[in-house]
């Protein structure tokens, strides 16, 4: 039996495969960690690594000992403090009650909490684990502006270092069978021919036997000048750059930026729409993003007027989705992009309003789209946006809607936005 053992070293010397152990051993551990490090974190900074803390409790490793068994009577020399019978008080809280932090904390950690920290990779590993993006059904690459090199035949030009030796001497090869072809074979009849006239008893002084011998001299000749090789024979390796297919996606962020959408609302919004780009990062190597902010009028923006603008007035839901529409239709639809849209509102809208957007929804957007989430921030009861919304999410499963009342509500909403399916 053959036993390999992993010796790639990590950071400060430390065994790879000893660190993959020590995560699985204790994962529970480490998630607990992670969550409660979100909740005292910007979802900004997310994708940042983390420091966490696990009580020394946990990472012990369990032994065997020798027990002390029976009456034990012991002799402690040089004690001039305590006499036989005298009461000692009991040790508070583990050396002054610094062993009663709260186990696991990255803020406030004690001589009893095992200290790590966690790469980004690891904590998004952690972060991201039961989600999984839905639906994904489309596997098809988009060719985007990267290139890779690729070998692509040969060329009769180029550098030394290109020079392809096989390939070369091959040419070479097929060179002189075909030049020396028709000479080599009057050569073996003019042979053929000699030998037969010796055969008959001619002699090597009878004028026809030395034409014979002369015509042969000089065939041989004519084949040794033929050159082993040639520049014509020579032939160097080619290549090329072709698109590197790489998988994309494109967001669509959308949000009410009317009156009724303070600042506090817009902050939640945006991280919401933060927490579902990492989320994509992970399984698209591009991602294109758009901002459509709309009150009674849909634009697109960039991103920091997206997040910042201040607008005043009423609001109509419908503008944005037929801008959404007419962006998907001349940018992105050739069927090679994975379209996912992030919408996020109070819920206040119009009436009438509210019914185009589901009949826009159903004919026009979600064919397109590979899922559409919708959040409605807000701690009221639902307004008609959400009653039109709810009709759709029960006829297309690539949609989904929740409701989010505080910041704190971010994860859990995404988390059951994006749950794992069952097979």
């Amino acid at each position: 039996m053959t036993y390999l053992i992993d010796r790639r070293l990590q950071g400060k010397n430390k065994s790879a495969v000893n660190r993959e152990r020590f995560l699985r051993r204790y994962k529970a551990q480490i998630k607990d960690a992670v969550g409660r490090a979100i909740k005292g974190r910007s979802i900004t900074d997310v994708e940042n690594g983390e420091k966490v803390s696990i009580p020394v409790k946990d990472v012990n490793e369990p032994r065997f000992g020798h027990a002390h068994g029976g009456v034990w009577e012991t002799v402690n020399p040089g004690n001039t403090e305590y006499q036989k019978g005298d009461t000692i008080n009991r040790p508070r809280g583990g050396g002054g009650g610094a062993g009663r932090g709260r186990a696991g904390n990255s803020e406030q950690t004690t001589e009893d909490d095992f200290i790590f920290e966690l790469s980004r990779e690891e904590f998004m590993n952690y972060f991201f684990e039961d989600l999984e993006l839905p639906n994904m059904v489309k596997t098809q690459l988009t060719q985007v502006v990267e290139y890779k090199n690729q070998r692509a035949g040969y060329n009769i030009s180029g550098t030394p270092s290109n020079i392809h030796v096989l390939r070369s001497l091959r040419g070479a090869l097929g060179r002189r069978i075909a030049v020396g072809g028709p000479s080599r074979k009057q050569l073996t009849a003019l042979e053929h021919e000699l030998r037969e006239l010796r055969e008959q008893g001619v002699e090597d002084d009878d004028p026809q036997v030395i034409e014979l011998k002369h015509k042969i001299h000089h065939l041989h000749t004519r084949l040794l000048a033929i050159p082993f090789i040639d520049p014509i024979d020579l032939r160097y390796s080619n290549r090329i750059k072709i698109p590197k297919p790489s998988t994309a996606a494109v967001m669509f962020c959308i949000m009410d930026v009317s009156g009724s959408m303070d600042e506090s609302r817009k902050d939640t919004a945006k991280r919401f729409f933060i927490l579902l780009y990492l989320f994509l990062k992970r399984v698209y190597e591009r991602i294109d993003v758009v901002f459509i902010r709309h009150h009674t009028a849909a634009a697109e923006v960039d991103e920091n007027e997206f997040f910042h603008s201040r607008e005043s007035g009423g609001t109509v839901v419908s503008s944005a989705l037929h801008l959404l529409n007419k962006v998907i239709s001349e940018r992105y639809s050739n069927g090679d992009w994975n379209s996912y849209v992030a919408q996020a509102s109070d819920g206040d809208n119009w009436d009438n309003d509210s019914v185009l957007c589901k009949q826009i929804l159903t004919s026009a957007i979600m064919p397109r789209v590979q899922y559409y989430t919708y959040v409605e921030i807000t701690d009221g009861p639902p307004q008609n946006l959400w009653e039109q919304y709810a009709e759709v999410a029960a006829a297309h499963q690539n949609f989904a809607m929740q409701k989010i009342v505080t910041p704190a509500d971010i994860y859990p909403v995404f988390r059951e936005l994006f749950k794992k399916q069952p097979k």
